[in-house]
């Protein structure tokens, strides 16, 4: 008989449970991340620690199972009154995610024993644990931005101080809102900070009593100080990395992108979705003209919802919809309206055709 078979034979029931409880929450947080967030660097990471904590030969894992008594195990039967025995896939999460922590702290200690029982370091251990705190905090804050992140379609309606002419922003967005919109973005490059905050917050106050996201656009700031769902950024704006370390784990995050290249950098440090543009030629904004063809390709690169902005109207929405645009974003063609709550029903109704 071996030192770790004579010396610790209760150990390899340690360690035998905490195996069992860390692949068993891994590989729930990893369908998650795979099949519910389509998140491929979250599954590799989680695939990647599973991987590497299940390890060892045979006769190490034989010594597991034959040290296992699942009937004599005292702390089968012991209760924890938890009330509601209902969860939601986010308590759900954090409970997995907290359980593989648990695991490897204990294997962890368990690799400091003398006599080498573990095959894995106590060191891979520890990185493993902290890999686990952050990659808790991205599944938890993609799953909390889900709902908003898939309202990214249709009608993106955009409200731009300037193109307003002295209009109501509160008035212009309720006609919008009832329209049919369930995005509306504020778009001010011109207004004082102190003067811009009571507009953003009476807008978003405004679309969270009709279930209609709000989004800011440039500005972090004041899209926390009003509790704005989302803030939208340019290239030469606060970057993506930046901006998702600041903000609450649910607000999303759009970022304007020209090519694939950016908007699958965009993507890769957190962005929610892309609007790729100046699709056609506009007055609302100083930028190149590109074309369909940089919205195909974006479309086909990335997984989130991509949307096309730059020109787009009644007499070309079919076209830029074919191309792959999830949503359009629009400014002239509602807030040049007669009617902007027409303009919007238009524009939802000829879009979901």
């Amino acid at each position: 008989m071996s030192k770790s078979e004579s010396g610790f034979p209760q150990t390899f029931r340690i360690i035998d449970a905490s195996l069992n409880r860390a692949a068993e929450g891994l590989r729930f947080l990893e369908d998650t991340a795979r099949f519910l967030l389509n998140d491929a660097p979250l599954t590799e990471q989680l695939k990647a620690i599973r991987h590497e904590i299940i390890t060892g030969d045979w006769p190490f894992h034989q010594q597991l199972i034959q040290s296992r008594d699942s009937q004599g195990d005292v702390g089968v039967n012991i209760e924890v009154e938890s009330g509601n025995n209902k969860k939601s896939l986010v308590s759900a999460v954090v409970a997995n995610s907290r359980r593989v922590q648990e695991a490897l702290r204990t294997l962890e200690e368990v690799a400091k024993i003398e006599g080498g029982i573990l095959p894995v370091s106590s060191e891979k251990l520890q990185a493993s644990r902290f890999a686990m705190y952050t990659i808790e905090k991205n599944l938890l804050s993609r799953l909390l931005r889900q709902d908003k992140k898939e309202k990214i379609k249709g009608l993106y309606a955009i409200i731009d101080t300037q193109s307003l002419k002295g209009r109501s922003h509160i008035e212009i967005a309720g006609e919008i809102i009832r329209g049919g919109a369930e995005i509306i973005q504020l778009r001010d490059k011109t207004t004082k900070k102190k003067d811009l905050l009571p507009i953003a917050q009476t807008l978003s106050d405004l679309c969270k009593g009709n279930g209609v996201l709000f989004i800011m656009n440039d500005n972090l700031d004041v899209a926390l100080a009003v509790g704005a769902d989302g803030l939208h950024i340019g290239q030469e704006d606060l970057s993506v990395d930046a901006a998702r370390k600041l903000a609450p784990l649910d607000m999303i995050i759009g970022c304007s992108v020209f090519n694939v290249e950016q908007a699958r950098q965009a993507v890769a440090a957190g962005a929610d979705y892309v609007a790729v543009g100046a699709i056609f030629p506009t007055s609302s904004k100083d930028t190149a003209v590109l074309g369909l063809e940089p919205l195909r390709q974006v479309k086909q690169a990335v997984a989130v919802p991509v949307v096309a902005i730059g020109g787009i109207n009644l007499n070309n929405l079919t076209e830029v919809k074919k191309a792959g645009a999830d949503s359009i974003a629009v400014i002239g063609a509602v807030l040049g309206a007669d009617s902007p709550e027409k303009a919007a029903r238009e524009l939802i109704n000829k879009f979901e055709e």
